[in-house]
């Protein structure tokens, strides 16, 4: 089994909030939309080679994989 650190972006929309893992060595990962009501959508993604510039040019930020977890986990509410 091959050990990955995921990579962890996060973008706040105002209403809702989205929460990115990045498994740099597959290049795929989960997107997580977290609703103001506490709502949380999951998605499964596959990414190309250009996704950190993707990201970078839609202004996520590097965050925590705490965050992400705790989202994902359904352990918190709310964005």
């Amino acid at each position: 089994m091959q050990n990955v650190v995921h990579k962890y972006y996060k973008r706040n929309f105002g209403d809702f909030t989205i929460l990115v893992q990045v498994n740099p060595v597959s290049l795929r990962g989960i997107e997580l939309t977290v609703h103001a009501n506490g709502e949380v959508e999951k998605r499964k993604m596959e990414f190309d080679e250009e996704i950190y510039d993707d990201l970078a040019e839609d202004e996520f930020k590097e965050s925590s994989s705490l965050e992400f977890n705790l989202y994902l986990k359904g352990l918190t509410k709310g964005s």
